[in-house]
């Protein structure tokens, strides 16, 4: 098991023994092979719910959405016995269904971002062991939340993940505050757990805050355990690993990334996201591409006849390998993979520079305490 220094991950009565989450990540980036190797390594496995019937080939539907994620989740559960979760997009135009299902499949732990998801708890009975985690920006967003949770169905959020603007894929934040220093996650982070207190109170229960976006060692790891982050979720470094469910050619596009190959651009869906920029995004922005038609209103607020591309088809397309068609998501730090590795070998390498970040830091107090006393 890693080694963090850190009490496990504990969201009501499920425990991650790796306070580390692994990011859910669309269009077929994390399926049941990445998300059941990190649950089999302590940490919470995510996969994601996104048109996911358009990586199993049965075409864009609704329904073959539905049977494909059942599909990846009793595949997933039979490769481990760990801790399993699905990302639902509230922005998804099939979000309630997708949550059914997932409850239906008795999944552990169901994360909701990309839009508030106010009407999540609708869709869980009384008594259901599926544990509802909110995808939030900001320390309003837990109060909206919880006021709205509360008020309509009596659930309070079984825990809280703060994502900050140095993630990857779709941003929940304006472009001009992506690189304000007032938004860096170490102030959310805090400003949330200052918002999640008074709520922790109220209720009695020990609410989780998990911290996300840009976070890619060990280092960043222990920092964020610092600050009081129970957990932390990590997409990026799972990309270039062994189990992830995307093409070779895909994870070499991380290995190959530099620095400046990284940049901001705009959704067809309205939001910025953080992509390598490759040919098939300065096609797109000199207006070269042109979406040939809508397989599937995958999400709400696409606008189809102003929409550059199917924003769906290039992340699939990009998912297989024809990067030429389309295009990686990634975070912040992303150029800084320089390999492909097993989970394993991932979890290794983090516990490490975990290890190291603790001792160097210890070090630094004792000379810090030396000089204090040579100056007495």
């Amino acid at each position: 098991m890693a080694y963090f220094n850190q009490k496990p991950l504990v969201i009501g009565d499920l425990v991650a023994q790796t306070p580390v989450v692994q990011g859910g990540m669309g269009v077929g980036i994390s399926l049941s092979g990445l998300a059941s190797a990190v649950a089999n390594e302590g940490g919470i496995g995510v996969l994601s719910a996104a048109v996911v019937g358009m990586m199993h080939q049965t075409g864009p539907s609704a329904r073959n959405n539905i049977a494909a994620l059942r599909e990846e989740i009793r595949r997933a559960r039979a490769k481990t016995n760990g801790v399993l979760g699905v990302n639902v997009m509230v922005a998804l135009s099939d979000f309630g269904e997708m949550v059914k299902t997932s409850v239906e499949e008795g999944i552990d732990v169901i994360f909701a971002g990309a839009g508030l998801p106010l009407n999540l708890p609708s869709y869980v009975e009384k008594g259901c062991k599926t544990k509802l985690v909110p995808i939030i920006s900001s320390a309003r967003a837990v109060r909206t939340i919880a006021k709205w949770w509360q008020e309509k169905y009596n659930y309070t959020p079984d825990a809280f993940v703060v994502e900050g603007p140095m993630a990857g894929g779709h941003l929940g934040f304006h472009k001009d505050q992506i690189d304000d220093p007032e938004y860096r996650l170490e102030k959310l982070v805090l400003q949330v757990l200052e918002a999640v207190r008074p709520l922790e109170e109220r209720t009695g229960l020990k609410i989780p805050v998990i911290a996300a976006g840009g976070i890619f060692s060990g280092a960043d790891i222990r920092r964020f355990f610092n600050l009081g982050a129970s957990g932390v979720q990590m997409a990026t470094r799972f990309v270039a690993t062994e189990e992830c469910d995307a093409d070779i050619a895909f994870k070499n596009a991380y290995v190959n990334c530099k620095k400046e190959d990284i940049g901001i651009v705009q959704s067809p869906v309205g939001m910025p996201g953080r992509a390598i920029v490759n040919g098939f995004l300065q096609q797109a922005a000199q207006g070269e591409k042109h979406p040939t038609g809508c397989p599937f209103h995958c999400i709400v607020p696409c606008k189809q006849q102003e929409s550059p591309y199917c924003i769906s088809m290039a992340l699939i397309n990009a998912c297989r390998g024809r990067l030429e068609n389309g295009f990686a998501f990634i975070g912040a730090n992303g150029y800084k993979v320089k390999e492909i590795v097993s989970v394993k070998k991932l979890f290794e390498t983090l516990s490490e520079e975990y290890r190291q970040s603790e001792e160097s830091a210890a070090e630094s107090a004792d000379a810090d305490a030396a000089g204090r006393e040579d100056s007495i």
